[in-house]
């Protein structure tokens, strides 16, 4: 492996959830005055924080959503995922496949902690993190595309950034990424190749990841 650390999107990348929150999302910002497609939750909001969906739907409404938005969006996503959420097929063996050669590797989500947590103990990848290889937008303030969540995952994991890969399946995670300086690598399951355009390499199967990262 030519890389000191591998970074992993969670919403899918490790977890395939993309299908079901932004239903969920889609549905509710409707509920409350917004109508918003699935088609149009993916294209506009897939991989934000949550921070960005407010200001997004406040710069074209020029209303902001309920005080309780983040809440109520939040139990409804974490009901489903507790029912349905299933790990990306083949991430458990890259994961096994880092470990096994010796290459540290960690989360970088725009998720809420709450958020990954809930979703990697369902899918049982929790045990292959813990804690202490979590990192969120929360952490910084700032989420995808600005670069500080990459960078304060690199630093707090003691790597320089230009020895880092991001695995990544947002155009908003590929312009992180690339602004902190780290190498990309795009996950196509469910972007199309020309959204992920910026990316290092594109792949859509998991089983070529550690061939892409090797």
């Amino acid at each position: 492996m030519r890389y000191d650390l591998v970074i992993f999107d969670n919403d899918g990348v490790l977890v395939d959830s993309e299908p079901l929150s932004n239903r969920i999302l889609a549905a509710y910002l409707t509920e409350v005055g917004h109508p918003t497609t699935y088609e149009g939750s993916l294209r506009d909001y897939m991989g934000s924080a949550m921070h960005r969906i407010h200001e997004i739907v406040l710069e074209r409404s020029g209303q902001r959503l309920p005080a309780d938005f983040d809440e109520i969006f939040h139990a409804r996503v974490f009901e489903e995922f507790r029912l349905h959420l299933e790990p990306v097929p083949g991430v458990s063996e890259v994961l096994e496949k880092l470990a096994a050669d010796g290459v540290p590797y960690c989360v970088g989500s725009s998720g809420s902690h709450e958020r990954i947590r809930v979703a990697l103990h369902k899918t049982g990848l929790f045990a292959r993190f813990g804690d202490e290889r979590i990192f969120s937008s929360q952490d910084v303030g700032r989420g995808k595309p600005e670069p500080d969540l990459f960078l304060h995952a690199a630093r707090r994991m003691g790597v320089p950034p230009e020895r880092c890969a991001v695995v990544e399946d947002s155009p908003l995670g590929v312009q992180a990424a690339v602004a902190a300086g780290m190498d990309v690598y795009g996950f196509t399951a469910m972007t199309s190749e020309a959204k992920l355009a910026g990316a290092t390499a594109l792949f859509s199967d998991m089983a070529e990841l550690p061939h892409l990262l090797a």
